[in-house]
């Protein structure tokens, strides 16, 4: 028998998601009996302690005697259990300056840390995650967004909407300009992002098509790496070389940038590609994006508009083309960002169900079939109060506040 715990989410600002609803949980234990479980009692979780009693769940503030503890964002240090495993997003595998402490208390608290970001198959393609709600609600703020500045319709934000359904309701009914989008990206965040344009019937043309055509009705063009990046060489690239040597490839993107009036950002970033567009780039004449969705949101990086993160509460703020520096998103020089860097957050309902669906199919049943598969063995971070060997490239991380505390 392995004792599982739903943890209290307990990060500021608060997060309403839970790795298994009520429903899902009851699924679990019906396909592994030998797997229980104990619900840490949450005030701010999307579903109610009430709701997972009624589901047959045990709740309590004391779960310091399950095995397995289940989270979604950081554990704050002070609530970090000693000798216990556990699971949530540690946002450190690319040495974050900002949970250095964190990862160091792990080690020091003997915690066997698995982390959601790396529960992948054995081709290390990410088998869990929040990616296709983060790109379903960002694009639905970047529609929103345009609403609210050309004062053309009104949508609510999604936070103060039940669920996903209620959310794509909302937008049956609005009058989009005849807008040209382009959306990066071939991971579950641009799939979600897909799966607003597809609802609003905006209909996909190719990129060449796009480039050289404008149209009388909203239009979208989903590009990937080869579409937007090209080599330095002028030789044909390929998807795997650009992802493995990013710095043979220049921006090819400013095409698209000069066609484009709504840019859907739903890309994955990898360090020495090359940026999409420039402060200098933004300058030019003939750049026309007005809107960037920018679900990806790296800040200072990628995406010269992008300058900092926004949040559910102010979702939107301008950028000025001339100088560079954050305006009032009405200001009608300024580019409108939307940069929320926790967006699925505002879907918390559906995010939790999907998120569930996915641990249930890849992560539970290696408890119990000795990993066959590697699944908890290539997400293991730490164990035996030390990095395992695939992440020990932290080490110098973790030893860097030690030096400079000793300077």
């Amino acid at each position: 028998m392995i004792k599982f715990a739903l943890i209290k989410e307990r990060k500021t600002p608060p997060d309403r998601r839970v790795v298994f609803s009520p429903q899902m949980l009851k699924k679990v234990v019906a396909q592994f009996p030998e797997a229980s479980f104990k619900v840490e009692s949450s005030n701010i979780r999307i579903f109610s302690d009430q709701e997972y009693r009624d589901a047959g769940f045990e709740v309590s503030t004391d779960i310091s005697d399950c095995d397995v503890l289940l989270g979604v964002k950081e554990v704050p240090i002070p609530n970090l259990i000693p000798d216990k495993k556990y699971f949530f997003f540690s946002h450190t595998i690319k040495k974050q300056p900002y949970n250095r402490d964190l990862l160091r208390e792990i080690l020091e608290r003997n915690v066997e840390l698995y982390d959601h970001e790396v529960i992948t198959n054995k081709n290390n393609a990410r088998l869990i995650g929040f990616g296709r709600y983060a790109g379903l609600v960002g694009a639905y703020n970047g529609i929103r967004s345009i609403g609210i500045k050309e004062k053309r319709f009104e949508l609510p934000k999604a936070e103060n909407l039940p669920d996903l359904s209620t959310m794509l309701a909302e937008l049956d009914d609005i009058d989009l300009p005849d807008y040209k989008f382009v959306l990066t990206g071939s991971g579950k965040v641009a799939r979600g992002a897909k799966e607003i344009l597809d609802h609003l019937k905006i209909k996909q043309v190719d990129p060449e098509t796009y480039l050289v055509n404008e149209f009388n009705e909203p239009v979208f063009c989903h590009i990937d790496v080869l579409d937007y990046a090209k080599r330095k060489d002028g030789a044909q690239g390929s998807r795997k070389e650009f992802y493995k040597v990013p710095e043979n490839y220049d921006s090819d993107f400013i095409k698209f940038a000069k066609t484009s009036d709504v840019f859907i950002a739903g890309h994955f970033y990898g360090q020495g590609a090359p940026v999409f567009y420039s402060e200098e780039d933004i300058k030019d004449r003939d750049f026309r994006i007005k809107y960037v969705a920018d679900v990806s949101c790296d800040i200072a990086g990628p995406v010269a508009s992008t300058i900092r993160p926004s949040t559910i509460a102010e979702p939107f703020y301008g950028y000025d083309p001339e100088t560079g520096n954050e305006i009032d998103f009405h200001d009608p020089r300024a580019i409108t960002i939307m940069a929320v860097d926790n967006l699925p957050c505002e879907l918390p309902k559906d995010a939790s169900e999907g998120f569930g669906e996915m641990f249930l199919k890849s992560v539970i049943p290696a408890f119990f079939n000795d990993d066959k598969d590697g699944i908890l063995g290539r997400a293991r971070m730490t164990a035996n109060g030390k990095l395992t060997p695939l992440y020990s490239y932290l080490q110098d991380f973790v030893d860097e506040k030690e030096l400079k505390n000793e300077a």
